[in-house]
């Protein structure tokens, strides 16, 4: 498998805000190739082996001051880059990794991601049994 981009969905309403944190379409992506997963959201980061994904689901509509920009959750202290209210992805992990702060001081166990096309991120993450059949 040849790795796969996958873009931000972007609302227009917040497109100007993201614009001044350095969060643009040409800045904002997800690339999923067979040994990482690589999330780029402006000037954040996150990288981590694909065997390091545990699970993947669809999540959504949310409330934009939920949604909207990075965002560190409370509960959870995964993270959050969104461009969009519409949907998303929650990509759970087995070992924390870092995003939001440089360095290593922060680990995050989940990264939920608005992409245009979250179906086809979630086939991506999600592994085909062998010789079994896309789950999705």
């Amino acid at each position: 498998m040849i790795g796969q981009r996958f873009g931000f969905r972007f609302d227009p309403l917040w497109r100007p805000l993201l614009a001044l944190l350095g969060v643009r379409p040409s800045t904002a992506w997800v690339q999923v190739d067979p040994e990482n997963l690589t999330v780029r959201f402006g000037p954040w980061r996150l990288r981590t082996s694909r065997d390091n994904v545990w699970g993947v689901r669809t999540t959504g509509p949310y409330r934009w001051w939920r949604a909207i920009g990075p965002h560190l959750s409370a509960s959870d202290i995964g993270v959050t880059f969104g461009s969009s209210t519409a949907q998303g992805v929650c990509v759970r992990f087995g070992r924390p990794v870092p995003a939001l702060l440089p360095g290593r001081w922060l680990r995050h166990p989940a990264v939920t991601v608005t992409v245009a096309d979250p179906q086809a991120l979630a086939r991506a993450l999600t592994p085909v049994p062998e010789g079994g059949t896309d789950p999705l």
